[in-house]
C-alpha cells in the first residue's frame, strides 16, 4: 500500500475500494455525520461505488485520504483536503466515534496542511463547521486558523468559515 503522509501515529493514503464498507459504517453513524449535511451510504456497495468513482485525486492531484492507525493497520476515518467550484481549497476530517479525544484529527491535519503549503504552494486553506460542532471547531483552532465569516454550507445554514494562510504570506 502506497502511503501519502505519515504522522507519529497515522498514515494517510488514497481511497480504495476495499475502504467501501469502512466508509458505509463510518457514514452510519449519526453522530459521526450529525454537523456534516452529508446522508448515510445507503449500503456498503454504494460506499464503495463512491470511492470507486471518486474524482479528486485525477481532477486535483489531491483529496480527502483515508487514515489508518499505524499501531492496528486499520482504517479509522478520513482526512484531507478538496478543492470546490469556486477554487477554494478546504481541510477536512472525519473519525470513527470510539477514535474521538484520541488527537487524529488534529495530528493528520497538521500534516495535511503541511502539504498543501509545502507540496502544493496553496495560499490559504479554509475551515468549516458548523456552529455547534464545538469539537471540530477545537481542531481548527488549536491548528491556527482564524475566524473568517459564517455562511452557509451544504444545509449547515450557521456554519463557520476559517481561513489559515501560507505560512510566508
Amino acid at each position: 500500500m502506497d502511503y501519502l503522509l505519515e504522522t507519529p501515529r497515522l498514515l494517510l493514503r488514497e481511497f480504495n475500494e476495499m475502504d467501501g464498507n469502512a466508509m458505509y459504517l463510518l457514514n452510519a453513524d449519526p453522530d459521526v455525520i450529525k454537523y456534516t449535511g452529508d446522508p448515510p451510504f445507503e449500503s456498503p456497495h454504494e460506499a464503495q461505488q463512491f470511492l470507486i468513482d471518486y474524482p479528486d485525486y485525477k481532477k486535483h492531484g489531491f483529496g480527502r485520504w483515508a487514515v489508518v492507525e499505524k499501531e492496528s493497520d486499520q482504517f479509522v476515518g478520513w482526512c484531507g483536503l478538496k478543492r470546490h467550484e469556486d477554487g477554494m481549497v478546504d481541510v477536512g476530517f472525519r473519525f470513527y466515534k470510539e477514535q474521538w479525544g484520541k488527537g487524529y484529527a488534529t495530528e493528520s491535519a497538521k500534516e495535511v496542511l503541511n502539504y498543501g503549503f509545502t507540496s502544493l504552494d496553496l495560499a490559504e486553506i479554509i475551515g468549516r463547521a458548523a456552529r455547534e460542532n464545538v469539537a471540530s471547531i477545537r481542531v481548527l483552532e488549536k491548528l491556527g486558523f482564524t475566524y473568517w465569516k459564517k455562511a452557509p454550507c451544504h444545509g449547515i445554514e450557521d456554519a463557520h468559515y476559517y481561513k489559515l494562510l501560507h505560512p510566508k504570506s
